[in-house]
């Protein structure tokens, strides 16, 4: 892999992780106890309530996990690993790269398992 390029995808992987990273801390100082005591609150508004938090508990999910994704992708680059097929070896386009730098398939073992993409 280009030098160049490398640097390009390096820098966007740390951009995005440093992203990810401040919405995560925002949305734990947002989390809060869905308050339960029926004299206060009805019961729409407690079962909205907890609608929202299973969303945001879903929400932060996703953002770990993507978190996990970028710090790997970050991972193989220090050991020279990055660009490369964790199934077939061969390289990953460029292009393939730049659209998604964490990913770890090229196009054509991605094609072979759809729901493994990554």
């Amino acid at each position: 892999m280009q030098p160049e390029l490398k640097a390009e995808l390096r820098a966007v992987l740390e951009s995005q992780i440093a992203g990810l990273e401040q919405q995560a801390s925002g949305q734990q100082l947002r989390s809060e106890a869905v308050e339960l005591d029926q004299a206060k609150v009805g019961r729409l508004s407690r079962m909205d309530a907890l609608q929202q938090q299973a969303m945001q508990d879903a929400t932060q999910s996703r953002v770990l996990q993507q978190l996990q994704r970028l710090r790997h992708a970050l991972q193989r680059m220090a050991d020279e690993d990055y660009g490369f097929c964790r199934e077939c070896d061969e390289a990953i386009a460029p292009g393939r790269l730049k659209i998604d730098p964490a990913v770890t398939l090229c196009i054509k073992c991605a094609a072979q398992e759809p729901d493994r993409g990554y």
